[in-house]
């Protein structure tokens, strides 16, 4: 496995999401010193922490549904990468992604 091609796109990766972040702040406080109304402020803190919540139900379902995954990897003992093993994972990824779905569907 070559780990110096993972150096790179990391650091491409991590200057990305900066700029993002960046971006996405210089925004936020533009809108607060606009004087904005204070009720667009409190909807746009309001629609934030709502993305942070369901990001992190979205991220959390996921990764159980791949733990799940790997650990049905480990039980038939899957030690290779084959076809049918991507496949398992794979299917765990969509598993959390529908998971996610029904969650915040019952949650609404």
């Amino acid at each position: 496995m070559n780990v110096e091609l993972f150096i790179p796109i990391t650091l491409f990766v991590c200057i990305a999401y900066s700029i993002k972040v960046v971006a996405d702040s210089y925004t936020r406080r533009r809108i607060i010193e606009s004087r904005g109304s204070e009720e667009l402020v409190r909807s746009l803190i309001e629609g934030e922490a709502l993305r942070r919540r369901q990001a992190a139900l979205h991220w959390g379902s996921v990764l159980v549904a791949l733990a799940v995954g790997f650990g049905l990897m480990d039980l038939i003992g899957a030690d290779h990468v084959t076809p049918g093993a991507i496949a398992l994972l794979l299917g765990a990824t969509g598993l959390g992604n529908l998971a996610y779905y029904l969650l915040e569907r019952k949650l609404k």
